[in-house]
Protein backbone atom coordinates (compact mmCIF):
# COMPACT_ATOMS: atom_id res chain seq x y z
CA UNK A 1 0.00 0.00 0.00
CA UNK A 2 1.36 3.38 -0.98
CA UNK A 3 1.63 6.33 1.38
CA UNK A 4 -1.24 7.97 -0.48
CA UNK A 5 -3.47 4.95 0.03
CA UNK A 6 -2.58 4.83 3.73
CA UNK A 7 -3.51 8.48 4.22
CA UNK A 8 -6.81 8.13 2.38
CA UNK A 9 -7.63 4.95 4.28
CA UNK A 10 -6.99 6.66 7.62
CA UNK A 11 -9.23 9.54 6.58
CA UNK A 12 -12.04 7.17 5.61
CA UNK A 13 -11.79 5.32 8.92
CA UNK A 14 -12.06 8.54 10.91
CA UNK A 15 -14.97 9.94 8.92
CA UNK A 16 -18.18 10.14 10.90
CA UNK A 17 -20.65 8.00 8.99
CA UNK A 18 -23.84 8.88 10.82
CA UNK A 19 -23.76 12.54 11.74
CA UNK A 20 -26.72 13.50 13.90
CA UNK A 21 -29.02 15.96 12.20
CA UNK A 22 -29.88 19.17 14.04
CA UNK A 23 -33.45 19.45 15.26
CA UNK A 24 -35.90 21.36 13.02
CA UNK A 25 -35.82 25.12 13.54
CA UNK A 26 -38.94 26.61 15.11
CA UNK A 27 -39.10 30.43 15.36
CA UNK A 28 -39.73 31.81 18.82
CA UNK A 29 -43.36 32.70 19.45
CA UNK A 30 -44.27 36.38 19.65
CA UNK A 31 -45.93 37.17 22.94
CA UNK A 32 -48.73 39.71 22.69
CA UNK A 33 -49.13 42.42 20.06
CA UNK A 34 -46.66 42.04 17.18
CA UNK A 35 -46.86 45.78 16.39
CA UNK A 36 -45.83 46.63 19.95
CA UNK A 37 -43.09 43.99 19.77
CA UNK A 38 -41.73 45.51 16.57
CA UNK A 39 -41.79 49.01 18.06
CA UNK A 40 -39.90 47.86 21.17
CA UNK A 41 -37.24 46.07 19.13
CA UNK A 42 -36.79 48.94 16.69
CA UNK A 43 -36.53 51.50 19.51
CA UNK A 44 -33.91 49.37 21.26
CA UNK A 45 -31.81 49.66 18.08
CA UNK A 46 -31.79 53.50 18.15
CA UNK A 47 -34.70 54.00 15.73
CA UNK A 48 -37.33 56.66 16.43
CA UNK A 49 -40.82 55.14 16.25
CA UNK A 50 -44.09 57.04 15.97
CA UNK A 51 -47.65 55.74 15.66
CA UNK A 52 -50.02 57.46 13.24
CA UNK A 53 -53.74 56.91 12.74
CA UNK A 54 -53.79 57.26 8.95
CA UNK A 55 -51.63 57.94 5.90
CA UNK A 56 -52.96 61.51 5.89
CA UNK A 57 -50.91 62.12 9.04
CA UNK A 58 -47.59 61.24 7.38
CA UNK A 59 -46.68 64.63 5.82
CA UNK A 60 -47.13 66.53 9.09
CA UNK A 61 -45.12 63.89 10.96
CA UNK A 62 -42.31 64.12 8.39
CA UNK A 63 -42.23 67.91 8.73
CA UNK A 64 -42.17 67.64 12.53
CA UNK A 65 -39.26 65.17 12.46
CA UNK A 66 -37.25 67.46 10.22
CA UNK A 67 -37.94 70.48 12.45
CA UNK A 68 -36.97 68.50 15.53
CA UNK A 69 -33.61 67.66 13.98
CA UNK A 70 -33.08 71.21 12.65
CA UNK A 71 -32.91 69.89 9.09
CA UNK A 72 -33.94 71.53 5.85
CA UNK A 73 -37.68 71.20 5.13
CA UNK A 74 -37.12 68.89 2.17
CA UNK A 75 -37.70 65.18 1.69
CA UNK A 76 -36.31 63.03 -1.15
CA UNK A 77 -38.54 60.44 -2.82
CA UNK A 78 -37.59 58.11 -5.69
CA UNK A 79 -39.34 58.89 -8.99
CA UNK A 80 -42.81 57.27 -9.18
CA UNK A 81 -42.68 56.34 -5.50
CA UNK A 82 -46.00 55.43 -3.84
CA UNK A 83 -45.15 58.27 -1.46
CA UNK A 84 -46.09 60.70 -4.24
CA UNK A 85 -49.75 60.01 -3.48
CA UNK A 86 -49.57 61.30 0.09
CA UNK A 87 -51.31 64.61 0.93
CA UNK A 88 -48.11 66.67 0.98
CA UNK A 89 -50.13 69.88 0.61
CA UNK A 90 -51.12 69.41 4.25
CA UNK A 91 -47.51 70.22 5.24
CA UNK A 92 -46.90 73.68 3.73
CA UNK A 93 -43.27 74.62 3.33
CA UNK A 94 -42.11 71.03 2.86
CA UNK A 95 -40.33 70.50 -0.47
CA UNK A 96 -40.31 67.19 -2.36
CA UNK A 97 -37.13 66.22 -4.20
CA UNK A 98 -36.69 63.35 -6.69
CA UNK A 99 -32.90 63.60 -6.89
CA UNK A 100 -30.74 61.07 -5.08
CA UNK A 101 -30.24 62.01 -1.41
CA UNK A 102 -26.87 62.77 0.13
CA UNK A 103 -25.48 62.30 3.66
CA UNK A 104 -27.04 65.59 4.85
CA UNK A 105 -30.48 64.89 3.34
CA UNK A 106 -33.65 63.13 4.45
CA UNK A 107 -35.40 60.53 2.30
CA UNK A 108 -38.76 58.82 2.57
CA UNK A 109 -39.10 55.08 2.10
CA UNK A 110 -42.16 52.84 2.04
CA UNK A 111 -41.41 49.56 3.79
CA UNK A 112 -43.51 46.73 2.33
CA UNK A 113 -42.82 44.45 5.30
CA UNK A 114 -41.25 44.37 8.75
CA UNK A 115 -40.22 41.67 11.21
CA UNK A 116 -41.59 41.89 14.75
CA UNK A 117 -39.09 39.40 16.20
CA UNK A 118 -36.10 41.67 15.56
CA UNK A 119 -37.54 45.12 14.78
CA UNK A 120 -36.26 44.82 11.21
CA UNK A 121 -37.55 46.55 8.08
CA UNK A 122 -37.63 44.44 4.90
CA UNK A 123 -37.25 46.25 1.58
CA UNK A 124 -37.77 44.36 -1.67
CA UNK A 125 -36.07 46.30 -4.45
CA UNK A 126 -38.24 47.64 -7.27
CA UNK A 127 -38.02 50.33 -9.98
CA UNK A 128 -39.89 52.76 -7.70
CA UNK A 129 -37.91 51.66 -4.61
CA UNK A 130 -34.20 51.51 -5.52
CA UNK A 131 -32.06 49.71 -2.95
CA UNK A 132 -29.25 52.26 -3.33
CA UNK A 133 -31.32 54.97 -1.63
CA UNK A 134 -31.07 53.12 1.70
CA UNK A 135 -27.30 53.67 1.69
CA UNK A 136 -27.09 57.32 0.61
CA UNK A 137 -29.28 59.38 2.88
CA UNK A 138 -28.40 60.84 6.26
CA UNK A 139 -31.90 60.41 7.69
CA UNK A 140 -34.34 57.79 6.45
CA UNK A 141 -37.99 58.25 7.35
CA UNK A 142 -39.96 55.06 6.81
CA UNK A 143 -43.69 54.64 6.34
CA UNK A 144 -44.85 51.24 7.55
CA UNK A 145 -48.42 49.99 7.70
CA UNK A 146 -49.19 48.12 10.90
CA UNK A 147 -50.68 45.19 8.99
CA UNK A 148 -47.39 44.78 7.09
CA UNK A 149 -45.58 43.74 10.28
CA UNK A 150 -45.13 39.96 10.35
CA UNK A 151 -43.80 37.82 13.20
CA UNK A 152 -40.66 36.37 11.57
CA UNK A 153 -38.41 36.53 8.53
CA UNK A 154 -39.89 33.30 7.19
CA UNK A 155 -43.33 34.89 6.84
CA UNK A 156 -41.84 37.90 5.05
CA UNK A 157 -40.06 35.70 2.50
CA UNK A 158 -43.24 33.70 1.92
CA UNK A 159 -45.16 36.93 1.28
CA UNK A 160 -42.53 38.19 -1.15
CA UNK A 161 -42.69 34.92 -3.10
CA UNK A 162 -46.45 35.17 -3.52
CA UNK A 163 -46.07 38.55 -5.26
CA UNK A 164 -44.52 36.98 -8.36
CA UNK A 165 -40.93 37.36 -9.52
CA UNK A 166 -38.49 37.36 -6.65
CA UNK A 167 -36.73 40.76 -6.36
CA UNK A 168 -33.04 41.13 -7.14
CA UNK A 169 -32.35 42.17 -3.54
CA UNK A 170 -34.10 42.29 -0.19
CA UNK A 171 -32.51 44.74 2.22
CA UNK A 172 -33.02 44.02 5.91
CA UNK A 173 -32.57 47.14 8.03
CA UNK A 174 -32.48 47.12 11.83
CA UNK A 175 -31.84 50.62 13.18
CA UNK A 176 -29.40 53.18 11.74
CA UNK A 177 -26.27 52.02 9.95
CA UNK A 178 -23.37 51.37 12.33
CA UNK A 179 -19.93 49.82 12.62
CA UNK A 180 -17.44 49.01 15.36
CA UNK A 181 -14.52 48.18 13.08
CA UNK A 182 -12.42 51.19 14.05
CA UNK A 183 -10.89 50.66 17.50
CA UNK A 184 -14.11 48.89 18.58
CA UNK A 185 -15.87 52.26 18.80
CA UNK A 186 -19.48 52.30 17.65
CA UNK A 187 -20.00 54.75 14.80
CA UNK A 188 -23.40 55.51 13.26
CA UNK A 189 -23.81 56.14 9.55
CA UNK A 190 -20.96 53.96 8.34
CA UNK A 191 -22.79 52.30 5.45
CA UNK A 192 -26.08 54.18 5.34
CA UNK A 193 -28.27 56.59 7.31
CA UNK A 194 -27.08 57.95 10.64
CA UNK A 195 -30.68 58.18 11.84
CA UNK A 196 -33.85 56.19 11.22
CA UNK A 197 -37.42 57.24 11.98
CA UNK A 198 -40.32 54.80 11.50
CA UNK A 199 -43.92 55.94 11.12
CA UNK A 200 -46.26 53.03 11.89
CA UNK A 201 -49.62 53.77 10.28
CA UNK A 202 -52.59 52.00 11.86
CA UNK A 203 -55.22 52.87 9.26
Amino acid sequence: MSSRDEILSAIRLRRVRNEPRPPPYHPAAIDGDIVAQFARRATSQAAEVRHLQSMDDVPAAVADILRGRNMQAAIHLPPNSPGDKLRWQSAPGLTLETTSPGPDDAALAIAPYAIAETGTLAYASAPDAPASWHFRTGLEIVVLRADSILPHLEEVLAKVKTRGDFPSTINLVTGPSRTGDIEQTLELGAHGPKALAILIVDG
